[in-house]
């Protein structure tokens, strides 16, 4: 797919009139929703509030930082003329996102350096110690596909839907292909590996929610929705259909109507022991692990 117009952070929205719109203070909680937001709370309600509506601070992990330079990079990629997108300028606009964030986030930065082992201290050996894991990625990258062959019609493209109870649904699409037909391919990157079997529709739901998006903003349901897995080289392709576009709407507002009643019941956000608590920054918060979640704020839309 390719051959329209290349955008850049574009932004799509659909506006409901005004006058159907309750004041904010009148909306119902959440006023806003995200994929990995809905993930958060299916995966553990007390995460989703110590994240969403605590907005407590978290370290930042190693993973995610070079993940986010990762997309960075390929972003850039498909900024240069087709002929220059090799894997040696993917690792090079990855060592320049490197050097940037080193001054402008030194937290992610020293984030990334936690763990590298070299046998210098030179910036030189660091550096190459910190591009060598994104060399790798980078390269499965390139084995998945061609992006010398691609012209994408949007990168990092932000959308956004307005329902018509005030809640917000946002999203952030790493790559948007359109066919010379037409035909529209939504495409994300992972970092990590493919999910396991059995896994797979829980990651599908990002790309679901997201062809939600693109369907009621521009009228057409995407052809395709890809998962390319740089961890292990592995992509998950899926056609969705109508039927299954407004069955992900209704779930949307399933996990919207139970956010708010965790916001209004007594017990609260409840937490959800599982493997991933490993990788939890709120454990000191977490009843689960003997600590205890500072107090509810209020909430814009919910009684007392």
């Amino acid at each position: 797919m390719g051959g329209a117009t290349s955008g850049h952070r574009a932004t799509l929205a659909t506006l409901t009139p005004r006058s159907r719109i309750p004041p904010y203070s009148e909306r119902v909680f959440p006023t806003s929703l995200s994929p990995s937001r809905a993930n958060d709370f299916l995966t553990c309600p007390l995460l989703y509030r110590l994240r969403v509506i605590d907005r407590l601070p978290e370290e930042p992990s190693a993973a995610a930082v070079r993940g986010t330079l990762v997309h960075g990079a390929l972003e850039d990629l498909f900024g240069a003329n087709p002929a220059e997108r090799t894997v040696e300028s993917a690792v090079g606009y990855f060592a320049r996102r490197w050097e940037i964030l080193q001054q402008e986030k030194p937290q992610d930065a020293a984030a990334l350096l936690e763990g590298v082992k070299v046998d210098a201290e030179s910036a030189e050996a660091v550096a190459n110690a910190i591009v060598a894991p994104a060399r790798s990625l980078l390269e499965t990258y390139f084995q998945l596909e061609d992006p010398r062959r691609l012209e994408p019609h949007a990168l990092e493209m932000s959308v956004s839907v307005e329902m018509e109870s005030g809640l917000a649904l946002r999203g952030y699409i790493d790559r948007v292909d359109r066919s010379a037909q037409g035909l529209v391919r939504l495409v994300d990157y992972k970092t990590g590996r493919s999910p396991g079997q059995g896994f797979e529709a829980k990651a599908l739901f990002q790309m679901r929610f997201y062809a939600l998006l693109w369907w009621r903003i521009n009228g057409d349901v995407p052809a395709r929705l890809e998962l390319l897995y740089l961890g292990d080289g592995q992509r998950l392709a899926y056609e969705p259909g109508t039927e299954e576009l407004l069955a992900t709407e209704r779930k949307i507002t399933a996990i919207a109507s139970a956010i708010s009643s965790a916001a209004r019941s007594e017990q609260g956000f409840a937490s959800s022991p599982s493997a991933l608590c490993g990788w939890c920054s709120f454990k000191e918060f977490c009843p689960s692990f003997d600590g205890t979640p500072p107090p509810m704020p209020a909430l814009p839309g919910v009684s007392a």
